[in-house]
C-alpha cells in the first residue's frame, strides 16, 4: 500500500507541475501570466525515497539566475517620463494620476538596477541551495569536489555566489571553486549561427508571430482609463507600445521589493492574451516548436555533453561532489527539451495551441533549475539517477523498474544517441 501511495503521489506531483495549462489556471494565479518573469515557487512536493541501500554522491545542476529587474533602466524610464509629462499637462484621469505616483515610487528602487539580480533572486538561490543540502547531505562532505561556473553576465555570477555562500554557511569546510569566465561559455550559453539567424528579425516565423501579437494586443480600453486628454494621446502616446510597457512592469513587480502592483490596470483576458504572445516567442525561439525543426534545442548539446562527461569522471574516480552551472532561460529551456523532460519537448505547430502544451513559467521561472541527482550502492557498479525540474521529480522517456530513478548506463546510452 505504501508503494502504491508513493507512486500515486509522484504522478500527481508531476501532473500538477507539467500538465496542460488552462486559462482557468492562469486566472487563478495571475502571477503566472508573467511567464519567464514568474517568481520561483517554493511550494516543493515531497521527494520519493531512494531505493534501499542507495545513497546520493553527485549532483549535476544547471540553474537560471534568480529574480531580476527588467533588463534595462529604459524599460521603466520611458513609461515614468511619459506619465510625469502627462501629469504636468493635466492629461491624466484620476487612475492615471494614481498610476503616475506608483511609477515614481517603483522608479526609486529600479533606477540603476536594469538587468541586475534582485534581492529576491538572492533569497531564492539561498533557499534552493539549502534545500539541496538538507535533501542530499551525503554529497556535501569535506572530501567533496565541487565546481561552480556561471556565464559572464553579472546577475548570473551573483546568483552563483548567493547559492555557494549558503552552502558554505551550512558547511564551512566545503571547497567550491567559482568561476565566471568566457572559458565555459561554449557550453553554458551556446548558440549556433543558424539559431541566431532564426531568432533574428529575419527569422521565418516573424511575420506569423507579428500577426498573432497584433491580434492579441488591445490597448484602447487601457489607454482610455489612464488619459483624459485625447489630443495628448494622439500627439504623445503609442497605445500599443504603452500596453506592452505596462505589461513588462506589471509582471516584474513580483520580483521587486516595492509593495505595489499594476495588475489592476488590466482585465485578466488582456493579460492572458499578452502572455500568450510572450510564451509564443519563448517556445519558438528556445524550445522544440514545430517551426524550428529542432534547431533551438540543438544549442543545448554542448551542455549535455558536459553533463555526461563530468558525471562519468566522478563515477570513474569514485568521488563525491557536484557541478553547479548558472546561466539563462535561453539555456535552461533548450536543455529541458533536449533531455526530453516530461512535457518540455512538445512539438506543436498551431500558435493558438502553444500555451496548452508548453508554458514558459513551468520550465524557466526566475531561478528555474534542472538537477540530476546520482546515487550508488556499496559493492555495486550500478549508478542511479533521477531528474528534477525546479526541485520537482520529473520523468524522461526511458524504461525503468524504479521510477522516478533510472539506471545511469541506460540514461547515458540514450543521450549519447541524441548527441551523435
Amino acid at each position: 500500500m505504501k508503494i502504491f501511495f508513493s507512486i500515486t503521489l509522484l504522478f500527481l506531483n508531476i501532473w500538477a507541475v507539467m500538465g496542460q495549462t488552462s486559462k482557468e489556471e492562469m486566472f487563478q494565479t495571475i502571477e503566472k501570466m508573467g511567464g519567464a518573469y514568474y517568481a520561483y515557487s517554493t511550494d516543493i512536493p515531497t521527494q520519493t525515497m531512494s531505493p534501499k541501500g542507495y545513497q546520493p554522491f553527485y549532483i549535476s545542476h544547471y540553474g537560471r539566475h534568480g529574480s531580476r529587474y527588467l533588463l534595462s533602466d529604459q524599460d521603466y524610464k520611458w513609461v515614468v517620463d511619459l506619465f510625469v509629462d502627462a501629469r504636468d499637462k493635466n492629461a491624466l484621469t484620476p487612475l492615471g494620476l494614481n498610476v503616475c505616483n506608483r511609477l515614481t515610487e517603483i522608479w526609486k528602487e529600479a533606477e540603476g538596477h536594469g538587468g541586475d539580480l534582485a534581492p529576491l533572486g538572492e533569497r531564492q538561490q539561498r533557499g534552493i541551495a539549502e534545500r539541496m543540502y538538507k535533501s542530499y547531505k551525503e554529497v556535501f562532505n569535506e572530501d567533496a569536489k565541487m565546481t561552480a561556473r556561471s556565464t559572464v553576465v553579472l546577475r548570473c555570477a551573483m546568483t552563483m555566489d548567493a547559492f555557494c555562500e549558503r552552502l558554505k554557511e551550512l558547511n564551512p569546510k566545503l571547497k567550491i571553486t567559482r568561476e565566471a569566465s568566457n572559458k565555459y561559455m561554449n557550453y553554458l550559453n551556446f548558440h549556433t549561427e543558424e539559431s541566431n539567424l532564426f531568432t533574428s528579425e529575419k527569422g521565418p516565423w516573424r511575420e506569423e508571430y507579428r500577426k498573432f501579437e497584433e491580434s492579441h494586443t488591445h490597448p484602447d480600453r487601457l489607454i482610455a482609463s489612464l488619459f483624459s486628454d485625447k489630443i495628448y494621446v494622439t500627439k504623445k502616446v503609442n497605445p500599443y507600445a504603452l500596453m506592452w510597457g505596462f505589461y513588462w512592469i506589471a509582471i516584474d513587480m513580483q520580483n521587486m521589493e516595492t509593495p505595489t502592483s499594476f495588475y489592476d490596470l488590466f482585465q485578466k483576458e488582456e493579460l492572458f492574451d499578452l502572455w500568450q504572445s510572450f510564451n509564443y516567442r519563448f517556445y519558438v525561439c528556445d524550445s522544440n516548436s514545430a517551426q524550428n525543426n529542432g534547431l533551438m534545442i540543438a544549442n543545448a548539446k554542448p551542455l549535455l555533453s558536459n553533463i555526461i562527461e563530468s558525471a562519468n569522471e566522478v563515477i570513474a574516480k569514485g568521488n563525491t561532489g557536484a557541478a553547479f552551472r548558472f546561466g539563462h532561460d535561453g539555456n535552461l529551456i533548450p536543455l529541458a527539451a533536449l533531455l526530453q523532460l516530461k512535457d518540455c519537448d512538445a512539438s506543436i505547430s498551431e500558435p493558438s495551441e502553444f500555451y496548452k502544451f508548453w508554458s514558459d513559467f513551468k520550465i524557466a521561472p526566475m531561478g528555474g533549475n534542472i538537477q540530476l541527482i546520482f546515487f550508488r550502492k556499496k559493492a555495486s557498479n550500478d549508478v542511479l539517477v533521477k531528474f528534477m525540474l525546479n526541485e520537482r521529480e520529473i520523468l524522461i522517456p526511458i524504461k525503468t523498474d524504479i521510477s522516478p530513478y533510472y539506471h545511469w548506463k541506460d540514461v547515458e546510452n540514450f543521450y549519447k544517441g541524441i548527441l551523435r
